[in-house]
């Protein structure tokens, strides 16, 4: 009998994100919202119909999502509902008791549930925060995967640190995972979302085995949406495909009409642009805060996404800290519990500047009371 692995982190938000005064857990920028996207064609947008579209995206979509990877085509594209399905079917694909995954922590920990709830087995491989601004270990990684090794899963940006991956490091890692002849699976939700403009250079094209999992949730300000994609092999995206068939079926019919218009050239841009600008006027926020309280807290500030990855000098549990929070300031975070490290808080700071300046001075309030 397989049982299910809690998810502590999806448990602990979708509880509680839209009963708090101020949800700081989130890792995207906050929504768009319809009319942005449409920019006055309603006409077409309300025409559309309500049956049921081409369940792995419609061709237009996957055209267009293949444009952002070199040399990819339609066929390389799976449509799913958010890149949580899309990682969802990818593991679900390769995944059997006894098998053996290489896993980068910390990490958006669905794939360590997935693994653990298939009762397979993980192999962590870290990144260090001192003096390396959150690398990976690739000297443990190499000591980890082994001729038995199915997948490697790596996140790049990462979730919860923001760091990103240079080239080389890229390299090394296919370089490695291509000895034991293993797949990768890049979670790359985050890209686009860098802080300088200068786009994180993906795992796609580097290694014949990749499958690069992304979608519109937290770059482009649009989870509501519930587009996601994989990237990879026409092969295996074909046969994602059929395991697809069993969970949702097929993507909704204005989301992918909306997609389209999204990740139209000039529309994407813009959107990403908006996003950019937004995190480059609140980090400065977060660093402010913290540079206050030098004595509690302290992070490496990350270089994409909305997340900040916030160390604690403070005698108590991130999950009561983060319980306490909750019940008292009516606030939320994500404990470091949740990513299998004690001591951290996860932050968002993509909400409007005013709502985090707000929600930080409820993390004051509960520190001046532990004190």
């Amino acid at each position: 009998m397989v049982r299910l692995r809690t998810f502590d982190m999806e448990r602990w938000e979708s509880t509680w994100e839209n009963r708090v005064q101020y949800n700081l857990s989130e890792s995207g920028v906050h929504a768009l919202k319809v009319n942005e996207l449409l920019g006055g064609d309603y006409d077409e947008f309300l025409g559309q119909y309500l049956g049921y579209g081409q369940t792995n995206g419609t061709e237009e979509l996957r055209r267009t999502v293949a444009a952002i990877y070199p040399g990819a085509e339609a066929g390389n594209i799976l449509i799913t509902n958010g890149s949580a399905e899309a990682n969802f079917v990818t593991m679900w694909s390769f995944l059997e008791r006894g098998a053996e995954f290489v896993i980068m922590l910390p990490n958006y920990m669905q794939i360590w549930g997935l693994v653990k709830t298939f009762q397979a087995k993980v192999k962590p491989f870290k990144l260090h925060e001192a003096q390396s601004e959150w690398r990976p270990d690739i000297r443990a990684l190499k000591k980890a995967v082994s001729r038995k090794t199915k997948l490697i899963a790596v996140c790049n940006p990462n979730n919860p640190t923001g760091a990103t991956m240079q080239e080389d490091t890229i390299d090394e890692i296919c370089e490695t995972t291509k000895k034991v002849g293993a797949w990768i699976l890049s979670d790359e939700v985050y890209q686009g979302a860098e802080l300088d403009g200068r786009t994180t250079p993906s795992f796609w094209g580097k290694y014949d085995k990749v499958i690069v999992n992304s979608g519109l949730s937290k770059a482009y300000g649009l989870p509501g949406l519930r587009i996601g994609w994989i990237a990879t092999t026409k092969e295996l995206a074909a046969k994602l495909w059929s395991y697809h068939d069993y969970t949702t079926i097929g993507p909704s019919a204005l989301s992918d009409y909306l997609a389209r218009r999204v990740l139209k050239p000039e529309m994407r841009a813009r959107i990403l642009g908006r996003t950019r600008g937004i995190l480059q006027k609140n980090l400065p926020v977060v660093k402010a805060w913290v540079d206050r309280d030098r004595n509690n807290f302290s992070f490496t500030p990350p270089r994409a996404g909305a997340i900040a990855y916030v160390k604690y000098n403070l005698k108590i549990n991130s999950s009561e800290f983060a319980e306490r929070l909750l019940k008292e300031k009516s606030t939320l975070v994500v404990p470091g519990d949740h990513f299998g490290m004690d001591g951290y808080l996860r932050i968002g700071y993509g909400p409007p500047e005013d709502y985090l300046t707000a929600g930080l001075k409820r993390i004051d309030e509960l520190v001046e009371e532990l004190k």
